[in-house]
């Protein structure tokens, strides 16, 4: 099996580093979960320098909660520490395919960049004392690039093609 099961004892140590994870937020009851499972193996095997994580949202209902998961399935992009996308519903094989190279191809300084712009023009350069401190991924998820917004465009055009 090449995902790997991630708890919120494992989490950072997986997700928060240099590389490309993907994390497929699922359940057992979700039958489009359990759908998109055959997907997300297949794509894992096609990709083996990636790390595909699974976080099953009932038994890891914090990390849920952290990420904001309202639908499942849910896959999350972090590429070098910065999630890059995050998006609910499930994909088809050529789509994740496709969403991964786009993900290689970032020009991760530029998204870095494009997060700072857009934290300080919403929160000037220091945080709010009212929201909470939340983790770099889980921030960049929620506050969603521009170029996180091509790369969803990108897919969506994958699947109606």
């Amino acid at each position: 099996m090449a995902t790997v099961e991630l708890t919120a004892e494992n989490f950072a140590e997986k997700v928060g580093g240099d590389g490309i994870p993907l994390v497929d937020f699922w359940a057992e009851w979700c039958g489009p979960c359990r759908a998109f499972a055959p997907t997300y193996e297949k794509v894992s095997e096609n990709n083996p320098d990636l790390i595909f994580g699974k976080v099953d949202t009932e038994a890891q209902q914090e990390l849920a909660m952290e990420f904001q998961i309202r639908s499942i399935p849910t896959l999350m992009i972090v590429r070098d520490g910065v999630a890059v996308f995050s998006q609910p519903g499930m994909m088809r094989e050529q789509q994740l395919e496709s969403l991964i190279q786009q993900v290689r191809e970032l020009d991760m300084d530029e998204v870095r960049a494009q997060i700072a712009e857009h934290s300080a023009g919403r929160h000037g350069d220091a945080e709010t004392a009212d929201e909470p401190a939340a983790p770099e991924a889980s921030k960049a998820a929620a506050e969603k690039p521009a170029e996180t917004a091509k790369i969803e465009d990108k897919a969506e055009e994958s699947v109606e093609a």
